[in-house]
């Protein structure tokens, strides 16, 4: 089930319940994934000023700064070299999905996150970024 020999990515997921940090690492290495984790937007902001991100999965409701204010910092500092931003978040009506796009995301996720979700959403994203297209 192993997909990173295929999609080689460096990733973020931005979480900050304790609980589903510890699920979300465990779904990426059942997936070969070593990833990095913010608590929130800021740890976020200084997570991509060290290190290439490929993709952010973006929890919305984050204490300090959340998944929209984020993206648009994120947007802000590093234009079309930004890592593509997945919409992490229970909410899931058409509308949130639109404000989401809207506030310069890249796509939508919803919780409870499972293996297959990421697997087909990795298999979908990555060929994207391989083209430079974001």
């Amino acid at each position: 089930m192993k997909i990173i020999e295929e999609y080689p990515l460096n990733i973020l997921v931005a979480e900050d319940n304790a609980i589903n940090q510890k699920l979300i690492m465990r779904i990426f290495q059942m997936l070969g994934y070593t990833i990095q984790i913010a608590s929130n937007g800021y740890k976020v902001i200084e997570i991509l000023d060290q290190m290439k991100i490929d993709i952010i999965f973006m929890d919305i409701q984050m204490p300090e700064m959340d998944g929209i204010e984020a993206t648009s910092k994120i947007i802000a500092q590093w234009g079309d070299q930004r890592p593509m931003i997945i919409a992490m978040t229970a909410n899931a009506l058409q509308s949130d999905k639109e404000t989401y796009r809207a506030a310069g995301m890249d796509d939508y996720i919803s919780k409870p996150l499972t293996v297959d979700q990421i697997r087909i959403g990795i298999e979908k994203w990555a060929p994207v970024l391989n083209k430079g297209k974001k």
